[in-house]
């Protein structure tokens, strides 16, 4: 008998608003790989079909932008759920498109997401019985930039 991978689903989590009000520190060049940047996190909101509440203000983005203009993204922030639970939440990924697109989108234009590719992967830890769950599972996300935020559907990989 011969087995062969189940073949991943992915389940709907939920929209995440993640609020950048604040300005960027902008480190420079620190490696051979890019120019360092760190984007706090201020702020936002995520809501899914059993999940849902507020980003706190308390995480950034430490994400490095490549030579060719990639955005490496790192971010570590803390939700708290409408129920008053706590989950750290790790996102690991890549931005990139057309520099003319990267540009605008850099800008805080509104760009069509269409036209760039922004993609995560998501780590969560918690505490909380009822989300106990989110520590066992590997989560993606496809994102977007909206001016001062950053707005992204998470599913969780199944």
């Amino acid at each position: 008998m011969q087995f062969e991978p189940s073949k991943p689903v992915l389940e709907f989590l939920g929209r995440l608003h993640v609020d950048l009000t604040a300005p960027a520190w902008e480190l420079g060049e620190t490696s051979a790989l890019g120019r360092r940047r760190i984007i706090p996190i201020t702020g936002g909101t995520f809501e899914g079909p059993d999940f849902r509440g507020k980003i706190l203000n308390n995480g950034a983005d430490w994400q490095v932008v490549t030579g060719d203009g990639v955005a490496i993204i790192d971010t570590r922030y803390l939700l708290q759920t409408d129920d008053e639970q706590y989950v750290y939440l790790q996102t690991k990924g890549f931005r990139f498109g057309p520099p003319d697109v990267m540009t605008r989108v850099v800008k805080g234009e509104s760009v069509d997401p269409a036209l760039y590719h922004f993609r995560i992967t998501m780590q969560f830890e918690t505490g909380a019985k009822k989300y106990d769950y989110l520590n066992r599972q590997v989560g993606v996300g496809s994102a977007m930039r909206l001016g001062s935020a950053v707005v992204y559907d998470a599913y969780l990989l199944k």
